[in-house]
């Protein structure tokens, strides 16, 4: 038999019974459009966070109390120290020629009430060189000013959804907030895109480092943000730092720094080896969708024993017989890969439409795997009834009823 016979004979044996070959089809395709779907989810997050992380700008430092050796390999987020990182720490910085900004940062929770209405949000103690570090926006007002950190002035600048929950349309410029025990004058608004990575700032209140301090009866940083004056002056910032800490603390060097460079490809790492899960389990479903595929064209190979017979008895090899329905597994296959593609691509265009804000983003290896693993599962199934089909006693095939 020729090829095209081959073709024509498996869309004949396909269109005989249009129910069976359509389920096969369906779960063909939702298995597809799973991998398709899951995978542009996992990409369009790694590429989300690559974007905030450009957002930022590639030149902060993040200096945290502790060292990492002593955390068991794993950076102290909120670790402790056997000495604290102060505000007179963060000064002495400054001094470096190869770092712009210094921000100490405290934090905390408390709850921010004005007139009846109270909300529990998280308060950021910092200074002024906080907006030029993370390049805050402003919505209205000014932010801290450019004084000496140590002074505790009761004063705040408030994210643009805390203002909302706090004031609505009022205006909250010149008004005073109670946080926690005390009170403080708001003086500036930030933006609706005043965000940074793991933190969300248009939900805070960012206050001095030294009223924070007394807010929340402590003398220590929970870290620094420390911005170079550029990427090529990252080492040299870098250095400064550990050199001037362990000048202040007695010879030890006994904090973290992160690089924001180092935080991007772990997270991007991270990210990368999620998509890849996302798309073995999705393939699960491939597999349930070839166990079908089999369980099928067995039952088929039951039916159509006489028509396998007459085959075999007009001198087909069973070699031919055996690519018939191998054909028949791998067109079901091919279909149903390929209706998944379209439907996996409409559905990643649907996220990205009720999502725009989420990078969706298809990648192209998601698409060639998902038909070359259905293919082959398509063909790795269809085997075992094609070959059993094969091995039919052609007298015994046609004499049964």
């Amino acid at each position: 038999m020729r090829i095209l016979d081959t073709l024509g004979f498996g869309k004949i044996a396909l269109t005989a019974n249009p129910t069976r070959t359509l389920l096969i089809l369906l779960a063909m395709s939702i298995g597809v459009a799973s991998v398709i779907i899951l995978t542009s989810l996992g990409e369009g997050a790694r590429k989300y966070v690559s974007a905030q992380f450009e957002t930022l700008g590639s030149e902060l430092l993040f200096i945290l109390p502790g060292k990492r050796e002593t955390t068991g390999g794993l950076p102290p987020l909120l670790g402790t120290s056997p000495k604290d990182l102060t505000i007179d720490d963060a000064l002495s910085l400054k001094r470096s020629r190869a770092i712009a900004y210094v921000a100490p940062v405290i934090l905390g929770a408390a709850p921010v009430s004005f007139a009846s209405r109270e909300r529990e949000v998280v308060i950021f103690g910092s200074s002024s060189d906080l907006k030029a570090a993370l390049d805050l926006p402003m919505a209205a007002g000014h932010f801290l000013p450019d004084d000496d950190p140590r002074n505790a002035a009761s004063i705040c600048v408030i994210g643009n959804k805390l203002k909302k929950e706090l004031f609505d349309n009022k205006k909250a410029i010149g008004e005073w907030l109670r946080i926690g025990e005390r009170r403080f004058r708001v003086i500036g608004e930030l933006s609706s895109k005043g965000q940074s990575v793991g933190m969300d700032l248009s939900d805070t209140a960012i206050i001095p480092v030294a009223s924070a301090e007394i807010l929340f009866n402590k003398a220590s940083l929970s870290r620094m943000i420390v911005k170079a004056r550029g990427k090529e002056s990252l080492d040299k910032a870098e250095a400064d730092i550990l050199r001037t800490i362990k000048q202040r603390h007695d010879g030890d060097e006994d904090i973290t720094i992160l690089r924001q460079d180092s935080l991007l490809q772990t997270f991007d790492g991270v990210l990368q080896t999620l998509t890849w899960a996302l798309a073995g389990i999705a393939a699960i479903s491939l597999i349930v969708a070839g166990i079908l595929i089999m369980n099928v064209m067995l039952v088929s190979v039951s039916q159509r024993k006489s028509e396998i017979g007459l085959l075999k008895a007009l001198g087909a090899p069973t070699s031919q017989v055996l690519t018939l329905f191998l054909s028949e597994a791998l067109m079901l296959s091919i279909a149903g890969g390929i209706i998944g593609v379209f439907i996996g691509l409409a559905g990643a265009k649907m996220i990205a439409y009720f999502i725009p804000n989420f990078p969706v983003q298809t990648p192209l290896w998601a698409i060639a795997a998902s038909l070359i693993v259905t293919i082959i599962t398509g063909l790795i199934f269809g085997s075992i009834p094609a070959s059993k089909a094969a091995k039919l006693n052609p007298v015994l095939a046609l004499s049964d009823k």
